[in-house]
């Protein structure tokens, strides 16, 4: 695997960004490893949570090694703290630039990765959970997959404060946020629904958001795959529980 690290231009978020790229390279003679690469390539958009960056998944886990024989793409953005949102304040659009423009950024870049919906998948953990199944669900054209682990999914149950009201406005009015309100959206407008996966600690304190909205999505009709394990908000937890995840991502 090659390991990119990459300073572009947002044009939605007028500013520079950074992403670490994992692509699939053919390798031989390395030690411990053995990469294969053929074809175009599924891609993973993996998201970071509250309080880290796109450097964190490969500190914290080994998912370069994970993906080693996967012949996939792991694209690692840093959106900063406006939790995935085009923000009620504020004037940045990181929604619009998670779902639509950073795909077309990464395929510019990186002509091998595949722009099937079926081959382009979404994940995070924490806040990077809420912010990639909210991601699936309005743009299911893009994304066929999605990923939650320990997903944050609560936005309205948020207190009211500078901070939350500027990201999703006041309490009360942020339902159009939820990722709730996404799925009723894409089943109101008859779109391809995307398939979920969702793993949550249970000793984790937003393990029961994580059921309830098992439970909505399930009853709306969603195709979801759910696991609790033992372990809390932590990433020992995130680091054995990508591993599954990244199993469902890629069967066939």
């Amino acid at each position: 695997m090659a390991l990119m690290h990459v300073d572009y231009f947002s044009n939605v978020l007028g500013m520079c960004m950074n992403m670490d790229v994992i692509i699939p390279q053919t390798t031989s003679g390395q030690i411990g490893l053995e990469g294969r690469s053929y074809g175009t390539y599924p891609t993973l958009y993996l998201l970071h949570g509250m309080s880290d960056d796109h450097t964190i998944w490969q500190r914290r886990t080994s998912i370069e090694r994970y993906v080693t024989y996967k012949n996939i793409a792991v694209v690692m953005p840093s959106t900063h703290l406006a939790w995935y949102a085009d923000m009620e304040c504020g004037y940045r659009n990181y929604f619009t630039f998670i779902s639509k423009e950073l795909p077309e950024i990464c395929r510019g870049f990186f002509p091998r990765m595949s722009t099937k919906r079926e081959e382009t998948w979404i994940a995070g953990l924490s806040m990077g959970g809420y912010g990639a199944l909210k991601t699936a669900l309005w743009e299911s054209g893009t994304f066929g997959k999605a990923v939650g682990l320990s997903g944050s999914y609560c936005i309205e149950a948020r207190e009211g404060n500078p901070y939350w009201d500027s990201i999703f406005g006041k309490p009360g009015t942020r339902t159009k946020h939820t990722v709730e309100y996404a799925a009723e959206m894409l089943a109101a407008e008859e779109r391809e629904k995307p398939e979920i996966y969702m793993a949550c600690g249970t000793e984790d304190g937003l393990i029961e958001c994580n059921r309830k909205l098992r439970d909505f999505l399930k009853l709306k009709g969603y195709n979801v795959t759910y696991k609790e394990a033992p372990g809390c908000h932590s990433w020992e937890f995130w680091d054995t529980e990508i591993q599954p995840a990244l199993d469902w991502l890629t069967k066939q």
